[in-house]
Formats: structure tokens, C-alpha cells, sequence
């Protein structure tokens, strides 16, 4: 495969070519680094629906170089600040807790929701096309005796690289050359399911609730519902979870593809008793897909030699603080700037990497925790010391560790520990 110019002397292999994947590639291209991105599929896509992006995200793909390509992708009513109005699943959907507080919300607490093909769709002209490589699925990556790498494909094929970027989801296969191949994915016991769903339906059908700006979460026991505007709030996307609590996570494997097509009343039979406008947003979800939520057990480390991961295949997480991809913005970004770093040569990789795992690995992890109990407070709404008076204590700046973070600082930091290793 054909090399294309590089300011530095060594050349990148991406593994992964969805969302954090292109953005490292660009986010590299920009600062003058050679790469490769080897894709699986047969195309670029990404599986899912809308995917949220917080403003310490924002900052992150600023940072990388794209913002400008991704909200020009955008109106600019699908920018709103993440602030989440909870309200009772059931009964007439009173109000539990709304995180608003905007005396103390600022612009830069703004954040937006986006189709996440919209977020392809404006990277890829930004990407040189000889660079990416379909049908690529990593089977396994070889230390040759130069101390560069050899990825093996499922098609017989082979590419060598001096450093190997994984950023191939929570299922990647570049996570065992860094810990190997010892368990570290779960079962949260926790299914989604996913749709999307026409604002003007919901109207004209007589939903209640204003679901144009801002995030709504449905909470009750053991399930809620995620719901936020998309496409300047002309499409809602809605995640619907339930979570079986009979046994621990990750005591059951499940048996199947993570992601399956339900019928529908297997939806409405799971949320029977609910409100009417969360019975309404499930009534027009006519065809939804249930997932079957996965998280990482959390990893001592993202790198290994000249190999580091990003995004899930570092983090994977649950997705209940909407901050999985903006973790893995992070990683691409402070990743990138230690790279494009002018001091940062083939010789010094391995430390560069190490001053990356000591930033991110911290942090990432923490959120991945966050996320996991920020699930379980909202549905534990109706449990005892989670009544209605009682949930604000529980998700007062809940986000603010994860918005409010100074990137810059971080990267900072890396160089700094960089002198003193």
C-alpha cells in the first residue's frame, strides 16, 4: 500500500474506521502524520442513530480540527446546552429534577445532538481516499524484530506500521495486543432500544411534552428513556432501557448478535403501565432495534509499546452521560497533539504513548464508572431515598467532572511528564 509524504519518520496504522477512528486520521493529516485506516465493512458507516456530543466533546473535535466540518453538517438549532429535564416515567410525568441551574450554565456548556452518518458524511472529504483501506478486519498484530508491527487480515493480507492506533469498538480486536486476551467485556444486564420518530407524528398524535431543545429522561424503576432532538428537532431519537436487576452484571453471557430487530410489542409489553407520552413515543417506534449494552471491566492501561487504544476499545462504556465518543474525542485529541508534538520521533513513541496512557487512562476510567452509576440512580426513581424530593441529590452536577475538564491542561501535563521520564 502506497505511502503517501509524512513530516515525521514513522507512519500510522488506524484499526477502526468509525467515528473516532476518521477523526484521528484527519486530526494526524492535519499535523502533517501519515496514516492508514483499515475498515471492516465494505464502507464507511456507523451503526446507531444520534449520538449526543457534550461541550468538553466539542472542544475536543476543535481541538483535533474538524468542528468547523461537522457543525457546518448542522442548523444551527441542533446546538443546545445538555441540560437534561428528568421527569416520572409514569403517571402524568411530573417533573423529578431538572439540570438546568443556568445562572450557572455558560456557552461553553453547549453541546448538540447529531445523526451520527451526519458526522461521517463530513469528515470523509476531508480524508485522503488512498488512505483507507474496506474489508479489513484485524485478526491479529505481529512484533517484527524492528520493532514495528505487522497487522494480519481475515482476507490473508498484511500492512507493517510504526505505530498501531486500535479504535475498533468495544468488540476490537487491537485491545488483546495490548492486554491480551483475557475477559474484559460484560453484560450490564441492560438492553436499548432504538428508534427514531418524526416530531410532527408525536404532535399531531398529542404529545404533551416540549421535546424540541432540550434532552429528556423518563426515569422509573429499572428502565428509562433517553429522548433528544436531532436534525434542527425535526426527527426525536429515543433510547428506551430496561435493566433486569435479578442478577449481577456480567453473570450472564449473551448468546446471539448484540444488536437484533424486536417486534414491536415486545417493546410496548416492556414499558406497559408507563405515562402517555412515554407510551406514545414507543407507539411510533414500528421497527426497533434492541441492543444489548456491553462495558468494559476497566483496563490498567491503553498502550502497550507503540500500540494505544482509543475510544471503546479503551473505554467501552455505558452510555447513561451520553459520553462514550466525546471520551474517545478526548484520547484522539490529546493522542494527536502528542504526536504532531515537535520533539515526538519514532525513537521516543513508546514514551509519548506512556505519557498519553497516564493523562487518559485515569480520566476515561472514571467516567466509564460515572456513566455505570448514573444508570443505576435513574432507575432506582420510586426506590426508597430516590423519591421525587430526593433525585436532585443525586444528579446535581453530575456532568460538571465531564464538561467542565481543561483538555489543554492535559495535553500540557503529557508534555511536561514527557521531560521527566
Amino acid at each position: 500500500m502506497s505511502p503517501t509524504a509524512s513530516t515525521k519518520d514513522f507512519r500510522v496504522a488506524i484499526i477502526g474506521g468509525g467515528m473516532c477512528g476518521l477523526a484521528c486520521a484527519v486530526g494526524l493529516a492535519k499535523r502533517g502524520i501519515a496514516s492508514d485506516v483499515f475498515e471492516a465493512a465494505p464502507k464507511f458507516d456507523e451503526v446507531g442513530a444520534g449520538v449526543g456530543i457534550g461541550p468538553n466533546a466539542l472542544r475536543a473535535l476543535k481541538g483535533i480540527g474538524v468542528l468547523d466540518a461537522v457543525l457546518a453538517r448542522l442548523d444551527r438549532d441542533d446546538r443546545t446546552a445538555r441540560r437534561m429535564l428528568y421527569l416520572s416515567g409514569t403517571g402524568a410525568h411530573e417533573e423529578v429534577y431538572d439540570y438546568n441551574n443556568s445562572s450557572e450554565f455558560t456557552d461553553a456548556d453547549t453541546g448538540l445532538g447529531m445523526y451520527r452518518p451526519a458526522f461521517l458524511d463530513a469528515l470523509l472529504p476531508l480524508m485522503d481516499p488512498k488512505t483507507a483501506h474496506f474489508n479489513k478486519r484485524c485478526t491479529s498484530i505481529e512484533t517484527l524484530d524492528t520493532g514495528d508491527y505487522r497487522l494480519h487480515f481475515a482476507d490473508g493480507t498484511t500492512h507493517d506500521a510504526g505505530l498501531v492506533i486500535g479504535a475498533d469498538g468495544i468488540k476490537s480486536t487491537s485491545r488483546n495486543a495490548v492486554v491480551g486476551e483475557r475477559k474484559v467485556l460484560q453484560f450490564t444486564n441492560t438492553v436499548a432500544y432504538r428508534g427514531l420518530v418524526p416530531r410532527d407524528t408525536l404532535l399531531q398524535d398529542g404529545l404533551k411534552s416540549d421535546l424540541s431543545q432540550r434532552v429528556h429522561n423518563f426515569v422509573g424503576i429499572d428502565k428509562h428513556i433517553i429522548v433528544f432532538p436531532i436534525q434542527s428537532g425535526k426527527i426525536i431519537n429515543i433510547v428506551a432501557f430496561s435493566t433486569d436487576n435479578s442478577v449481577p452484571p456480567g453473570s450472564v453471557a449473551v448468546a446471539g448478535p448484540w444488536v437484533q430487530s424486536v417486534p414491536q410489542q415486545e417493546l410496548l409489553d416492556t414499558y406497559a403501565g408507563w405515562g402517555p407520552d412515554a407510551q406514545l413515543l414507543l407507539k411510533y417506534m414500528k421497527t426497533p432495534s434492541k441492543w444489548f449494552i456491553h462495558t468494559l471491566t476497566p483496563l490498567d492501561t491503553f498502550v502497550c509499546g507503540r500500540i494505544a487504544l482509543v475510544g471503546d476499545a479503551a473505554h467501552g462504556m455505558t452510555p447513561h452521560l451520553g459520553s462514550g465518543v466525546g471520551q474517545g474525542f478526548e484520547d484522539v485529541f490529546v493522542l494527536c497533539q502528542l504526536l504532531g508534538h515537535p520533539t515526538t520521533t519514532k525513537a521516543n513513541l513508546e514514551e509519548v504513548l506512556k505519557a498519553y496512557d497516564t493523562i487518559r487512562q485515569p480520566r476515561a476510567n472514571m467516567v466509564l464508572r460515572e456513566s455505570f452509576r448514573a444508570g443505576v440512580i435513574y432507575e432506582s426513581y420510586g426506590k426508597l431515598g430516590y423519591g421525587l424530593g430526593e433525585m436532585g441529590g443525586h444528579l446535581a452536577r453530575i456532568w460538571e467532572p465531564i464538561w467542565r475538564h481543561d483538555l489543554d491542561g492535559d495535553v500540557a501535563a503529557a508534555i511536561e511528564s514527557l521531560k521527566e521520564r
